[in-house]
């Protein structure tokens, strides 16, 4: 689909991990059992299930939609990586744990040495972030891609909150624009429960990326400053329920990618939209997600634009079983599937060879 550079990209790019080929034997779907968090109980201090990912990879396999052989493997993000939208300031910030605490959310890791935060925290979410970047490439190799993780959309490049310690999003389109040959235009579809300010703020006064962002107008963040840079603004009342939220989910998609056609949709699926979660204060059913999931692949498919999808917030025990559901849909409604990794060149990042991928604990996104 595109005219990859190699793992240096273009003059004066870093060399990077994050670009290497992947067979045609994977799907385009990243995860690690490094996306997990567990340590001395205090990822229960957050209100997620912290299952979730895991969780979703463990579905899909008794569905026998994958096997561990064809997931790609996520790399950690390096700092040189990273450097590519954070500040060094801000990067020697989370070497405070009192930052981290604040971030997180998570009081206690305030105690916590800063060589622990950094193993038992921050790298997991470095892995999450390296898998998103690592999952832009892989969209616009195979039209379209799945983070079972990431999108952190409150992180900007000089400042974490609400749970997001890095810019994923940031730093995929960055990639992007830095490395792939005929990616000039992105856009970001953000349909978490809550407005998407850390990509908002980075990319205010960058006319090639067009936003669209679908929110609970009375929650976290409330970023009025960030709120400028949404092209296509949607804001929602308490207790929006199927039938109203469908519709401008579907007007409004359909519209941003009339507007303007990118080369790339970056489509950050949040589930904190579900009735009942305690923090989006919406009221969407398990098959309204299923069915917005669909209406925007749909949307990318008929459009033949690449579509990567970060899996984003959702605090519910059943999220992880209806982020799986969406995506066996997706598969059933041939909009993702095996179909699509046909030409894909060799591969230096490592396939998923474990047989027991772990279910232990792990973070949310908001």
């Amino acid at each position: 689909m595109s005219k990859k550079e190699d793992s240096g990209g273009k003059k004066g790019s870093h060399q990077t991990e994050l670009y290497a080929e992947v067979p045609a034997t994977c799907l385009p779907i990243v995860y690690s059992p490094e996306y997990n968090i567990t340590f001395m109980g205090l990822e229960k201090l957050h209100p997620f299930d912290a299952g979730k990912w895991g969780k979703v990879i463990r579905f899909l396999k008794e569905e026998q939609f994958i096997t561990d052989e064809i997931i790609v493997l996520a790399r950690e993000a390096s700092e040189a990586d990273l450097l590519v939208v954070h500040t060094t300031r801000y990067l020697n910030r989370l070497k405070w744990s009192l930052v981290v605490a604040t971030i997180t959310e998570i009081p206690p890791v305030l105690f916590l040495p800063n060589f622990l935060v950094q193993r038992k925290v921050l790298k997991p979410l470095r892995t999450q972030t390296g898998g998103t970047i690592m999952a832009g490439k892989l969209a616009m190799d195979r039209g379209w891609a799945i983070n079972v993780g990431g999108g952190f959309h409150h992180c900007s490049s000089d400042k974490g909150g609400g749970f997001c310690a890095y810019a994923d999003i940031t730093l995929a389109i960055k990639f992007l624009f830095e490395r792939v040959e005929g990616v000039a235009r992105a856009t970001i579809i953000d349909l978490d429960a809550h407005q998407g300010n850390g990509h908002e703020r980075d990319f205010l006064e960058d006319r090639r990326v067009y936003i669209m962002d679908v929110y609970n107008r009375h929650i976290y963040p409330g970023d009025g400053y960030a709120k400028r840079a949404i092209k296509r603004k949607v804001e929602l009342e308490w207790g929006t329920e199927d039938m109203e939220y469908l519709q401008k989910v579907e007007l409004h998609s359909e519209g941003a990618l009339n507007e303007i056609r990118p080369d790339i949709i970056i489509y950050n699926a949040g589930t904190d939209i579900l009735d009942g979660d305690p923090l989006g204060g919406l009221a969407i059913s398990p098959q309204g997600i299923i069915k917005r999931d669909e209406i925007i692949f749909r949307a990318a498919r008929r459009r033949g634009i690449p579509i990567l999808m970060v899996t984003s917030g959702g605090y519910q025990k059943k999220t992880a079983r209806i982020i799986a559901d969406s995506i066996l849909n997706l598969h059933r409604q041939g909009l993702i599937g095996e179909e699509a990794v046909e030409g894909a060149g060799p591969s230096h990042v490592p396939l998923m060879m474990s047989k027991s991928v772990s279910l232990g604990a792990t973070f949310s996104a908001i």
